[in-house]
């Protein structure tokens, strides 16, 4: 009997496994733009902002992917993926967004991780 997540010989199929291999290899970054008040950027500044940077990341196609962003007083925290650190610098150079760091992210945890 064919189980729902498998094929009869094991397999996982294609769509499930083009989504592990694609998670492997893309990294994720963090993006720190500094941008003075960004806490005080009203709902409509937040929308013309998140509709210029879906622009930008239409025009550079699949690869790269806003996960999304931390709002503190002065500065955007923001998460994503993408297959090197230059195309998020063009992200933000295209979008004319700061990108006053980008790191990549090694590792992640969590509170699961003390037990």
């Amino acid at each position: 009997m064919e189980s729902r997540n498998h094929f009869k010989n094991g397999a996982k199929p294609k769509s499930h496994m083009s989504r592990n291999k694609f998670l492997k290899i893309m990294p994720k970054y963090v993006i720190e733009r500094e941008i003075p008040n960004a806490g005080k950027l009203t709902s409509d500044q937040l929308k013309s902002i998140s509709q210029a940077s879906c622009g930008v990341l239409s025009q550079l196609g699949t690869q790269i992917q806003w996960v999304n962003s931390y709002i503190t007083n002065d500065k955007l925290y923001c998460i994503y993926i993408a297959p090197n650190e230059e195309m998020v610098y063009e992200h933000a150079k295209l979008g004319g967004f700061p990108a006053n760091s980008v790191n990549q992210v090694t590792g992640i945890i969590d509170p699961t991780t003390a037990e």
